[in-house]
């Protein structure tokens, strides 16, 4: 007997427990609205409490889920622990992690330097904040996913982690994409591979969604970097926000469940040519 095709409950998130790090982001809320229309409850971790919390009783209120805003930093291990521990308390579970957290001193004067000026200071801690959150997330969360035999973890990565910045779009603007974010994103691509080879056997799957740049009025004010970026891709536009609804409820969902280890690239085209 032929199995029935039902594309409902194939992207569907029906009471799916899922941990998703920084939340309070301009994708991160974006990815919590898209997981929790899919009927997730979604635990919004995110150093910015008050973002957390709103947006936690949107959530609530808009798709009747039920979402958790836990204040943590997710660099500090005593505190990764404690939010399995809170999770596991409430939800029995943990289903889903989105591994979405990307660390910037948005404050510091040298963080657009460029790399024969970059502060080693800078490096050290740019490097060792990133990878130690998805470190410790995927550790402490890979653990519980283990001893359930089941769980899904996605990696949220950028174009920049697969191929290098291409310095002549930035111009005059004061944007750029330092060495430290490919080190970051680079580095999380490979560690989905090894994760993914790793838990074989547990039925954990792991996953990269590696994402071109998205448009932000506040942030791309500079008209020639706009155009410049672009007419790089395909598409000739930078994505929106919404451009990722799909491919993220994909590889959450038991849409996507024979692949692991794999990277779904969405951007434009802009890697294609």
């Amino acid at each position: 007997m032929k199995s029935k095709i039902n594309l409902k409950n194939l992207f569907e998130l029906q009471n799916k427990t899922v941990i998703l790090t920084g939340s309070a982001g301009r994708l991160g809320t974006r990815f919590a609205h898209v997981l929790s229309s899919a009927g997730a409850n979604v635990i919004l971790v995110d150093i910015q409490n008050k973002k957390n919390l709103s947006l936690a009783k949107t959530l609530q209120k808009k798709y009747h889920t039920k979402p958790m805003a836990v204040n943590i930093d997710i660099n500090q291990e005593k505190e990764v622990k404690y939010l399995t521990k809170i999770v596991l308390k409430k939800f029995k579970k943990i289903d889903i992690l989105v591994n979405n957290a990307h660390y910037v001193e948005r404050n510091d004067p040298q963080k657009n330097s460029n790399f024969e000026n970059y502060p080693t200071s800078l490096w050290e801690k740019m490097t060792s904040d990133n990878l130690r959150g998805l470190f410790l997330c995927s550790k402490e969360i890979g653990k519980i996913m283990s001893k359930q035999n089941k769980g899904v973890i996605v990696n949220i990565s950028s174009i920049h982690g697969i191929v290098g910045a291409d310095q002549r779009i930035y111009g005059k603007s004061k944007l750029n994409s330092p060495v430290t974010y490919a080190v970051f994103k680079g580095g999380l691509v490979n560690m989905t591979r090894y994760l993914a080879a790793y838990w074989q056997g547990k039925n954990i799957r792991v996953n990269t969604l590696t994402l071109g740049g998205v448009f932000d009025k506040q942030l791309h004010k500079d008209k020639s970097f706009v155009k410049k970026y672009s007419e790089k891709t395909i598409l000739g536009r930078m994505a929106k926000k919404e451009d990722y609804d799909g491919s993220l409820l994909f590889l959450a969902s038991d849409a996507s469940s024979y692949m692991t280890g794999s990277n779904l690239i969405i951007d434009g085209g802009w890697t294609a040519v």
